[in-house]
């Protein structure tokens, strides 16, 4: 089925072992072991190697750069490849001598050009950092908050608080409507020319995920939805999103009307959208993955 097939950053790309993130000494752990591999990052951004293709610039232990490295800012991301794989973060804006060869680059850009297995695990990555960055002070009593379970929960300094923070995500629907033989796609003005995707928005609470997909919808398009169906879904770490992707239908000839942030919305046949007429989204995005399988007539 087209579904069992992963999208992009997600499938098992890492074997995560939880349960390791109870150790105390996870981190001498780390350091004891010579196939250790700690994949740098420094505030959003990762260190990678552009030659011969952009690949990740593991570091082992040892490596000069890994003695400016705080230890309470390594996380555990689990076994990569049979090794065990560590997130260091440097401080942001702080210069550094880096390896030759090696920058910290930008996800989103290199992400078409990385194999699907380190794009994973930098999308991984680069979620928990920005996580961390953005809980530095507890948001019930405002103290500093303290890495534990191996950087996967922040807790609260304060001993007459002690809360502990866990990493959020942001679930947002993603959804190909159709009338049978057309798709509902829509766009932003920001995006390329021609350039159309797929409907999507965040949950809002109290909203179930088929709620969303309705009232997201409605309020970008004027369409109403029936027939849901789940597709599948994305970890999506612009900054920290999973995208839950369906399909839905609409009756035969609904009109829509644009609202909310979209610049148009419209109707497109199959033929419109292989002759080009409209820009598709990245092939990386769970969009292509679901105005793909539309085309094919999956579903």
């Amino acid at each position: 089925m087209d579904q069992e097939r992963p999208n992009f950053f997600a499938g098992p790309y890492i074997e995560r072992r939880a349960e390791e993130r109870e150790n105390p000494e996870w981190i001498a752990a780390a350091r004891a072991d010579p196939a250790s591999l700690y994949l740098i990052g420094q505030g959003s951004a990762q260190l990678l190697r552009a030659a011969p293709e952009p690949h990740i610039a593991f570091l082992a232990n040892g490596a000069p750069l890994l003695a400016s490295v705080d230890p309470a800012s390594l996380t555990l991301l689990g076994w990569f490849r049979g090794a065990r794989c560590v997130l260091a973060d440097l401080p942001a804006g702080e210069a550094h001598q880096l390896p030759a060869g090696t920058a910290f680059e930008e996800l989103r850009p290199l992400a078409p050009v990385l194999g699907a297995q380190e794009a994973g695990l930098l999308a991984y990555a680069r979620a928990l950092a920005i996580w961390r960055a953005r809980h530095r002070h507890c948001g019930v009593c405002g103290a500093p908050t303290l890495a534990t379970h191996a950087g996967h929960c922040l807790r609260c300094t304060n001993p007459a608080c002690a809360h502990e923070f866990f990493p959020r995500i942001d679930p947002a629907i993603i959804v190909l409507v159709s009338d049978g033989e057309r798709a509902l796609l829509g766009r932003q003005a920001s995006w390329p020319a021609r350039r159309y995707s797929t409907i999507a928005g965040f949950v809002e609470p109290g909203e179930s995920l088929e709620d969303a997909v309705a009232r997201e919808v409605a309020e970008e398009t004027g369409v109403t939805v029936s027939a849901l169906r789940y597709h599948s879904s994305q970890p999506w770490p612009f900054p920290s999103s999973v995208m839950i992707g369906f399909r839905a239908s609409a009756a035969a000839g609904a009109a829509v009307r644009r609202g909310g942030e979209l610049e148009d919305a419209r109707w497109f046949t199959r033929a419109q959208l292989t002759s080009g007429e409209a820009l598709a989204p990245p092939s990386q995005s769970i969009s292509w993955r679901l105005i793909e399988s539309w085309l094919k007539g999956h579903g």
